[in-house]
């Protein structure tokens, strides 16, 4: 009898110990989840004159660049409107970058360089090429949970930024000397990456470059469409990233259909 109440005390105990370890794991879990990843990427020195991130002055005209070129489009933005926002001189803009187009460039280099980086993070413990690129295509459509974060770079109006104004960093004019200067590295680092991905699932498919910039653009000009000109879509006036992410994944996955 004494062996036996021994015995349930110990059972008792060693559950309470197990329920607690879950509680913890749980816990855990949740934050971890929830977590911002802090990051700083090193950017190609080709964008700017001086590196902003090296002063406070540097990271104000970043930060403010973003949110004014959001706030009025590239087209009306102007460093002069931004020395006015921040409260410094236009001369201490032109320090740091040489134009306002090498601003956007840099600004695009790390939205890509980021999603690069949550694609990566995301992918890595994913064995099945078909789920990773599942999961690549939801993060390039909708809101991941994992925001990566950063100390004066607002993620978000990086990534509205890249889906209104982010053709504008290469339809230009002088393209092809910024491709030799690296500055879309990024940009093509990521659709390499997702390319990859895509011979892993498709290994005789012979467009894997082609398909994944255009799951890019198609995921940006997509939300465009939803919010500005919904009659070009199919999702009429009602913005929903589950159906955005269900679209590209059934055209993704149909052509790559054997």
């Amino acid at each position: 009898m004494f062996l036996t109440n021994i015995g349930i005390k110990f059972t008792m105990i060693v559950l309470l110990l197990l329920i607690i370890v879950i509680l913890l794991i749980c816990k855990f879990e949740l934050e971890f989840n929830a977590m911002e990843i802090a990051l700083r990427i090193k950017m190609n020195e080709n964008l700017f004159l001086r590196d902003p991130e090296d002063s406070v002055l540097g990271r104000k005209i970043v930060k403010h660049g973003l949110e004014l070129i959001n706030k009025l489009g590239f087209e009306d933005f102007t460093f002069k409107k931004l020395a006015t926002y921040i409260k410094t001189t236009e001369a201490s803009i032109y320090r740091y970058f040489e134009n306002k187009h090498r601003l956007l460039v840099y600004l695009l280099t790390w939205y890509w360089s980021c999603l690069q980086y949550k694609v990566l993070y995301a992918i890595n413990n994913i064995e099945k090429p078909d789920l990773k690129l599942k999961r690549i295509i939801l993060i390039l459509t909708a809101q991941d949970n994992m925001i990566t974060h950063s100390n004066y770079i607002d993620e978000k109006l990086a990534a509205n930024l890249a889906m209104v104004e982010g053709s504008k960093a290469y339809l230009t004019r002088h393209v092809d000397e910024d491709n030799q200067a690296q500055l879309f590295r990024p940009y093509k680092d990521l659709c390499q990456l997702i390319a990859n991905n895509i011979k892993e699932l498709s290994p005789k498919y012979k467009f894997p470059h082609s398909l994944a910039s255009t799951l890019i653009e198609a995921s940006h000009s997509q939300r465009f469409f939803m919010n500005h000109l919904p009659s070009l879509t199919d999702f009429g006036k009602q913005i929903n990233d589950k159906k955005l992410a269900f679209f590209i994944e059934t055209l993704v996955f149909d052509i790559l259909k054997p």
